[in-house]
């Protein structure tokens, strides 16, 4: 398993649990297993959708910023990593 930064949290929606991702390095696409790392979070998750600006795209480029839900906790400044096949 390797793992590639795309991103970094810089805020979180508690209610509807959504996890807003500033995408910086790489692209991500529904279907992808996101790591979430920082102090207090370590959790991952596959990207079942997600929205810019309350549209739902199915990618989303270095550059944009992007929501998506999320089962656990996220924190602004957590790390995010695309999980690839080695």
């Amino acid at each position: 398993m390797e793992k590639v930064k795309v991103g970094e949290v810089f805020h979180f929606f508690a209610k509807p649990s959504v996890a807003a991702i500033r995408v910086t390095d790489a692209s991500i696409a529904v279907g992808d297993t996101l790591l979430f790392q920082g102090p207090s979070t370590n959790f991952d998750q596959k990207i079942e959708s997600m929205e810019i600006e309350k549209i739902k795209v199915q990618e989303a480029k270095p550059g944009q910023s992007v929501g998506i839900q999320v089962r656990d906790r996220a924190r602004p400044g957590d790390l995010v990593y695309k999980i690839v096949a080695a």
